[in-house]
């Protein structure tokens, strides 16, 4: 009879989620191949290159118009048909990347061309992300919230394991011009779905509209000075990001020229901590909601912020990096997955496009910030002073030597200070004043 009653629940979950899982799928599709584009653009500028801060700057020209115009884009997507919206920033990618398949097979492709296309990319998701955000409320039952966490960490968590397996495969037997294929094709099913297939309910954009732009944007800033404890999450965000985006500008430079280290780590180690955010991600879509969300959060971070990069810095091996890898990423599907119902908890869902876009700005900034520093310390400052030590040294002993050793030098100093940042906000009474009412805004 439990039995029964379970399998009604699961099939009216499944017909309740239908619209969402629908577009969460497609879209997800479409990430495996523009990540695998990623992937593979990253492995090509570090070998044509050798150098970390060349490569880190296609992250941070991705970022960085994604932080400048986040601020406007949520009062432009408040504005606009959502739909729309996602299929004209998605097509605007595609012919981007279409750009630069032409340049490849005219053998014409350099690193400035990438700088550009990124930077094409980043204006179109800067649009497109709040009205993926609205989309995801409007088309998902409230009680929902919390297991859409975990799914959107299952589809990045997925993949992670798959994007080096799949990508390598592909540059091994087509080269980048099947890599970009593959891309445009993932594209073309995301699009015609959600162009025939999928309906998002319209709550009034045209009447919003009406409202002037400046004045749309300087709302989403009102709301969070007043609620101070979604600003202090924004703030703790943006410095954990600010350290996880150096420890990413440094990471494939430690991969790819360590001893030990190759392509085929690299992949190994993403495969790793894809895989372990896979789990995490399954675990957390049915965990039961949290006594206190805000806890969660910051024993998550505090975890992941005290584990893997200490074994980056001081691992000779990829299995080390690997049980590096496991421990980092392990809590991060539940710390999202508790961010994210409070968020949408919290802000209402007529303020949610603007909100959510002053949220990537000032959660986001630090970003491109921390990509550059990364590539800049790895090159200019880390690995020059690895490579004066003498044989026997204490910083040869700690982090070894050769290319790489300076990265491995500069995990170890981000692991303190993402253990400091996590302490430092864990004192914030505005964050924690959140627990007060649930997490939930009073409307």
């Amino acid at each position: 009879m439990k039995n029964k009653i379970k399998n009604k629940e699961y099939l009216r979950s499944l017909k309740e989620m239908k619209t969402y899982l629908l577009l969460w799928s497609t879209q997800s599709f479409s990430g495996l191949g523009s990540a695998m584009t990623s992937y593979a653009l990253v492995i090509w500028s570090y070998t044509q290159k050798g150098s970390a801060l060349m490569t880190a700057l296609l992250m941070v020209s991705s970022y960085a118009p994604y932080v400048l115009l986040s601020i406007f884009a949520g009062a432009l997507s408040d504005r606009w048909n959502k739909k729309a919206t996602m299929l004209v920033c998605d097509t605007l990618a595609a012919v981007s990347t279409v750009v630069m398949l032409i340049l490849l097979k005219n053998n014409a492709l350099q690193i400035w061309h990438l700088y550009l296309i990124n930077g094409v990319g980043g204006v179109m998701n800067t649009v497109q992300q709040p009205a993926s955000e609205v989309a995801t409320t409007r088309v998902l039952p409230k009680k929902y919230y919390q297991r859409v966490g975990g799914l959107r960490y299952f589809a990045s968590s997925l993949n992670s394991i798959m994007t080096p397996i799949i990508a390598t495969a592909v540059l091994g037997i087509g080269g980048m011009n099947a890599i970009v294929v593959f891309d445009l094709l993932t594209f073309g099913v995301a699009f015609v779905t959600l162009a025939f297939g999928i309906r998002i309910p319209d709550h009034g954009e045209v009447q919003e509209g009406q409202e002037k732009l400046l004045s749309a944007a300087k709302k989403g800033l009102t709301y969070l000075r007043k609620e101070r404890g979604i600003f202090g999450l924004i703030m703790f965000l943006a410095a954990i990001n600010l350290v996880a985006s150096i420890y990413d500008a440094a990471f494939p430079a430690m991969m790819l020229s360590r001893n030990g280290g190759s392509e085929r780590t690299l992949g190994l180690v993403n495969a790793v901590i894809g895989v372990t955010t896979l789990t995490g991600s399954v675990l957390a879509s049915f965990v039961k909601k949290p006594k206190s969300r805000v806890r969660v959060i910051c024993n998550c971070l505090l975890f992941s912020m005290s584990t893997e990069n200490f074994l980056l810095a001081f691992g000779r091996t990829p299995l080390v990096w690997c049980i590096g890898g496991f421990l980092g990423w392990i809590a991060i599907p539940l710390m999202s997955t508790n961010l994210d119902a409070i968020m949408r908890l919290r802000v209402p869902e007529q303020m949610q496009g603007r909100v959510y876009s002053v949220r990537n700005s000032l959660q986001f900034f630090t970003i491109p910030i921390g990509y550059f520093l990364g590539g800049f310390l790895v090159d200019q400052v880390f690995e020059p002073v690895m490579a004066v030590q003498r044989k026997g040294s204490v910083l040869v002993r700690m982090f070894g030597s050769g290319k790489g050793s300076g990265a491995a030098f500069l995990f170890f100093v981000i692991a303190f200070a993402g253990i400091g940042v996590c302490l430092y906000f864990r004192r914030n009474k505005d964050i924690w004043a959140l627990e007060e009412s649930g997490g939930e805004s009073v409307r």
